[in-house]
């Protein structure tokens, strides 16, 4: 499967395939015939594993990285950079990423700003990285203020997901990528009876294709990308307490409750029917994706992390739906926020 993403002469292929992987040499013969040299940025985990044969063809070095969300540090990104002068990467080499969204987050937060910017190339080893953070040109790392608070956007040369690779992932890994397409499942309107005849690979296409559509109509996230961020808000404001208390959650578990709670404002709010609601619990239940809000966390706290998010002018900013479709609904008051924030908990 090749899904083109069109952004003009910066347009790209995401190939989803078993053995993806291997293709990296000859994309890079192709689309960068003169580089001499690349830095896989990747972490220790994955380089103990079975299926790790990264071949580029030219020149390569290895950059390992902390696991998870701890690599989406300004010193981590610092220590990157400085690596990649050591190596002497010129303009015309580039950065390939091999990891989960994290670390494709700061792989392409690198690319981004070393000599004003490489090539990169995305080799996504998560569900979740596959369907989501590899595709669309998002960067960024972690302020202590949020999540994907500093970042760019820069676009991959291509992004290879290797279908083979997601077969050696944990159930629990899996379910976080399967958070990101239930909120794509949400968007394009299907209905929860259509899971259960759903294969994996389908699950896939449609994410990747949805995200391709939407970037490749909106790259910086000026009108519809924006959507995407559907049942972020929230999601966003328990990974900060969560990663803050030392346990972190991972970020499909998050989105889940994120894309419950939104249905349950935007209903508060007039916008919808209880019909919606009882769709969005279908579809993440049919995702095997019902998880709960830790009781440690204080809805003040949350409340107060979400007027953080990036989407947020000064104000609570949610994307939610409605009876014309979805759309992002700025300035909502925060005593509204926190009551349904409140009933919702109560009813988890």
């Amino acid at each position: 499967m090749i899904i083109r993403v069109e952004l003009g002469e910066r347009s790209y292929d995401v190939v989803v395939a078993a053995g993806a992987r291997r293709e990296l040499a000859g994309v890079i013969a192709r689309l960068l015939p003169e580089a001499q040299a690349c830095c896989i940025i990747t972490s220790k985990a994955l380089l103990g594993e079975g299926w790790f044969d990264i071949d580029s063809g030219i020149n390569q070095y290895i950059i390992t990285v902390p696991d998870g969300e701890e690599c989406k540090t300004i010193a981590v990104l610092g220590e990157v950079l400085e690596q990649l002068a050591e190596a002497k990467l010129s303009r015309r080499d580039l950065i390939v990423s091999v990891g989960g969204g994290a670390v494709t987050d700061l792989a392409g937060f690198a690319a981004a700003t070393y000599l004003r910017g490489i090539a990169v190339i995305h080799i996504p080893t998560t569900l979740l990285a596959q369907v989501d953070a590899a595709i669309g040109g998002k960067t960024g790392i972690n302020l202590a203020a949020g999540k994907n608070l500093a970042g760019a956007f820069h676009q991959p040369r291509a992004v290879l997901c290797d279908t083979e690779v997601t077969t050696t992932l944990s159930p629990d890994e899996v379910r976080s990528g399967l958070g990101e397409v239930a909120k794509c499942w949400l968007l394009e309107k299907r209905s929860h009876s259509e899971i259960v005849s759903a294969a994996p690979q389908d699950f896939i296409e449609l994410a990747v294709s949805l995200k391709a559509r939407i970037v490749s109509g909106d790259e910086h996230e000026g009108g519809a990308r924006a959507l995407l961020n559907y049942g972020h808000t929230l999601a966003h404001a328990i990974e900060k307490l969560a990663l803050a208390s030392g346990a972190p959650m991972r970020h499909g578990e998050a989105v889940a409750i994120g894309l419950r709670f939104a249905v349950q404002l935007a209903h508060a709010l007039g916008r919808v029917d209880e019909d919606e609601i009882l769709e969005t619990d279908a579809v993440v239940s049919g995702f095997d994706l019902s998880f709960a809000i830790p009781g440690e966390f204080r809805s003040d706290d949350l409340v107060q992390a979400m007027s953080h998010d990036k989407k947020a002018h000064h104000d609570l900013t949610f994307v939610l739906p409605g009876r014309s479709g979805f759309e992002v609904v700025s300035g909502i008051n925060r005593d509204v926020v926190l009551g349904v924030l409140e009933e919702f908990r109560n009813h988890e």
